[in-house]
């Protein structure tokens, strides 16, 4: 990506589909193809990163005694 100018998780999920959709086509000049597969993949990381630092947030739950990490995979097994 050219600036490092933060996308937003939906930002970078429009960027990536579009990508998927050139190179789908199959009518992109091979050098072309992997500069855009390359920005593809940094945009996957991106997302990626962003759904794990989600997940996170997403793991802590307020207590009176302040944030508790919530253990997902026990919550999971218990339903």
């Amino acid at each position: 990506m050219t600036a490092k100018k933060q996308l937003s998780f939906e930002e970078a999920m429009n960027e990536l589909e579009t990508i998927v959709v050139k190179l789908e086509e199959g009518d992109v000049p091979l050098e072309e193809a992997l500069t855009i597969y390359q920005k593809g993949m940094e945009l996957s990381k991106l997302c990626h990163d962003k759904l794990q630092q989600a997940e996170k947030q997403m793991a802590t739950v307020m207590t009176e005694e302040g944030e508790k990490p919530l253990d997902i995979e026990t919550e999971e097994e218990g339903s």
